[in-house]
């Protein structure tokens, strides 16, 4: 396996402000990757539930640090399909906050989502906010969430979507120089 250095590290922040986000899981994929920062690869985390597709690229932000421990979540919506490892400068687009049970110690706990479309994805700049995709896309990605961690034990709930603002807020009060704890 070839290493890739620690993606957990980069800059939260490109470009023109745009966000960074590390791709583990491209859209189509059928199983959870997450970048290990000890080994320097994408490692197999679990298969999703049988039938069960990531609808986007899934990631991480850089450089931050969630709620949980780990870096900020993030889900590229748009109909692309990238590689684990690419790393995309996207603009948030909204938040989706979310409570689920920590594994370890069962205490509920915030595990929110940021919705991110890349800057250079000209058939998306007449979208804005979340709301822009509609009512039924915003509840399409709930319940592929919901489903991804069916058998986890998690007991995830979402709290409802913010704004471009209140995404943009997260991840600001999330960075912080780290190491990453693995995901």
């Amino acid at each position: 396996m070839a290493q890739v250095g620690n993606l957990i590290a980069l800059p939260t922040f490109g470009e023109h402000g745009a966000v960074n986000v590390v791709v583990e899981s491209p859209r189509g994929a059928t199983l959870k990757l997450t970048f290990d920062p000890d080994l320097g690869v994408m490692t197999l985390s679990r298969p999703l539930p049988q039938g069960l597709v990531y609808p986007h690229d899934w990631g991480f932000i850089p450089s931050t640090r969630a709620e949980d421990g780990d870096p900020l979540d993030a889900i590229v919506v748009w109909d692309g399909v990238s590689y684990p490892g690419v790393v995309i400068a996207c603009r948030p687009i909204g938040v989706l906050q979310i409570e689920q049970n920590n594994k370890e110690t069962g205490e509920r706990e915030r595990n929110d989502r940021l919705a991110v479309l890349p800057v250079d994805a000209p058939r998306w700049n007449s979208i804005g906010t979340i709301d822009d995709l509609g009512e039924r896309a915003c509840l399409e990605l709930e319940h592929f969430f919901r489903a991804a961690v069916a058998f986890e034990g998690k007991e995830l709930r979402t709290v409802g979507w913010k704004g471009p603002a209140a995404a943009m807020k997260l991840v600001r009060a999330s960075i912080r120089t780290t190491r990453g704890k693995r995901r």
